[in-house]
């Protein structure tokens, strides 16, 4: 992804005014996420997931392709991280 052009600012900020939202307070409620994530999503420090992806998508009914766009994700592919449990043979 082409950091220049990445702008997670630009989705959240679409969304809040579909929503006629107030504030990022309730942004994340409406997200169910809490505020701090929003605040990290802001500073770049946190990258959207596609769980939260996918729940913008729900509450907005802006398809995920234009909230891709909307936060500058031009990426043909999706890669989704795989988390594996480490787990002690019994």
């Amino acid at each position: 992804m082409d950091k220049t052009s990445y702008d997670p600012n630009r989705l959240l900020n679409t969304i809040k005014e579909r929503l006629k939202l107030r504030d990022d307070a309730a942004l994340s409620r409406v997200l169910a996420v809490s505020r701090p994530i929003i605040h990290l999503i802001r500073q770049h420090s946190v990258p959207v997931g596609a769980w939260l992806l996918m729940r913008m998508q729900e509450v907005s009914q802006i398809s995920v392709e234009e909230l891709r766009s909307l936060m500058g994700d031009r990426r043909q592919r999706i890669r989704v991280a795989i988390l594996q449990r480490n787990t002690i043979p019994a």
